[in-house]
């Protein structure tokens, strides 16, 4: 029996404390909105990171054409559509295709929230009448990070860590 081999083109695992102390990781997004990238699959489409949100309303109606999880670390969230809160512990499914506005909700005691989520194809953003008004994908989350690091001088290399 021929044994079991490691291919010599397979990249490094990634391991990495998800919540950085280096407030420099953080990538800006919006307004009191960052997020943190931990893994950017170029091969797949998806990627995987840290939302941040340090104010609370309305932040963005929007619609995925695959699924999405999240998993609540800090603070809560939720979807004008729905009637549930994710609250730290909370693990979230969003079946693709379903159009939903994220809104973060003020907890007290708590003045962030912070969700991990995994992003399976594109974020498109809407207006109130459905017309797509932009939309993010692996590609531009990557060219996010590059302007952001050469901004703040980890470098605009320093997202290739997470990039597979």
């Amino acid at each position: 029996m021929t044994p079991i081999t490691q291919h010599p083109g397979i990249r490094a695992e990634i391991a990495v404390q998800a919540i950085p102390d280096d407030e420099r990781v953080w990538v800006p997004q919006a307004p009191d909105v960052w997020f943190r990238p931990l893994l950017m699959n170029t091969v797949t489409g998806s990627w995987c990171n840290l939302l941040r949100v340090r104010k609370s309303g309305v932040l963005s109606r929007h619609i995925h054409p695959s699924w999405v999880t999240g998993y609540v670390i800090k603070g809560a969230w939720r979807y004008l559509e729905h009637d549930w809160v994710a609250k730290a512990g909370s693990f979230v499914y969003e079946p693709p295709g379903e159009i939903h506005t994220l809104v973060v909700d003020e907890v007290v005691g708590e003045p962030e929230m912070i969700t991990q989520f995994n992003i399976h194809g594109a974020m498109i953003y809407l207006d109130d009448k459905g017309q797509t008004t932009g939309y993010e994908d692996v590609f531009t989350k990557i060219e996010m990070c590059r302007k952001h690091y050469t901004e703040v001088g980890l470098g605009a290399d320093y997202i290739d860590q997470f990039i597979r």
